[in-house]
């Protein structure tokens, strides 16, 4: 059985406009901070009673105090904001935690959770890195931050996107167009990341002058890239032999960033993942960086965490 713990909090300076906005529109703001933590506030004026397992309470505590804080400029909170503070607050308090940050177009990167820091160093630091985790951790934005850090301070020429065309469980059928067109969809992920980073316009200038390129991983055999930042997304989706393949394109000046879920593998039933037969072969190869995600990694919505955790305890 959890024993129930109590925290108290009161929130200074008392403001009635600024208390209303930290509550949200019909109290939402603490709804989606008792529903996410598991923790009942109650709330009367700037004095807030906070109940539920100790743990659970404290870090609500801290959730209330940074956005009561933000509340200073007299402006709504989003509700993605406090998802993410939500998520972040036990990272974001631990005083070991270095700056380490990538600029993007309107505002810097900055990892979320240890997990994340690990990963952007490494992927700042190793030649070739390797995320693993479920979805919403941060893999493949933070691989196409550093490509982006990469190209914009001239430590590589260009940025190539990779990825199988393995649908999901589905069958799309015959898609028209060109190359690019026909693996736009399974690619969005990077190119939502890429706009992020540098703004749609320039990106597609980029695209233009093939300093960013459409890869699929089915017309990488033969090639040699030399001076490029690689990203492979999906790796989960590569056969044993799709995989080395990709591993062997690595040529002088380049770097490469393969993301994957284990939990997510779309290949047939008798082809085992090139993902989890390289995790097994690469493992002892110390220039080779691997970064393992876990459930409270994900920056996403917070009951997306909790859905990975279910998923994770019936499998």
């Amino acid at each position: 059985m959890i024993e129930t713990h109590s925290t108290e909090v009161t929130l200074e300076p008392a403001d009635a406009t600024r208390l209303a906005l930290l509550c949200g529109p019909l109290n939402e703001h603490v709804q989606l901070i008792e529903s996410c933590l598991d923790v009942d506030i109650n709330m009367r004026g700037a004095h807030c009673l906070i109940t539920g397992e100790q743990a659970a309470t404290e870090r609500a505590k801290r959730v209330l105090e940074k956005l009561y804080h933000a509340t200073r400029k007299l402006e709504p909170l989003q509700l993605s904001e406090i998802q993410l503070l939500i998520t972040s607050i036990d990272f974001t308090e631990q005083p070991q935690a270095k700056n380490v940050r990538i600029q993007a177009l309107h505002s810097a990167i900055r990892p979320r959770t240890q997990n994340q820091m690990d990963y952007l160093e490494a992927l700042l630091k190793y030649d070739i890195n390797f995320g693993i985790g479920p979805a919403g951790t941060g893999k493949t934005f933070l691989a196409v931050a550093a490509a982006s850090h990469a190209l914009k301070h001239e430590q590589v020429d260009r940025i190539v996107l990779v990825r199988p065309a393995v649908e999901a469980g589905e069958r799309l059928g015959f898609l028209p167009g060109d190359m690019a067109q026909k693996v736009d969809p399974y690619l969005r992920p990077l190119y939502d990341a890429l706009f992020e980073m540098m703004g749609a316009e320039k990106v597609t200038r980029l695209m233009e002058r093939n300093i960013i390129e459409i890869a699929p991983l089915a017309y990488m055999r033969g090639r040699t890239l030399n001076n490029a930042y690689i990203i492979l997304d999906e790796s989960q989706n590569t056969t044993q032999e799709q995989m080395k393949m990709f591993l062997t394109r690595i040529g002088f000046g380049s770097k490469a960033a393969i993301t994957g879920d284990m939990t997510q593998i779309d290949l047939p039933r008798k082809e085992q993942s090139g993902l989890k037969h390289a995790v097994e072969v690469l493992k002892n190869i110390e220039a080779i960086h691997f970064t393992f995600f876990n459930p409270k990694d994900v920056v996403r919505h917070p009951l997306v965490q909790k859905i990975v955790e279910a998923y994770d305890e019936r499998s």
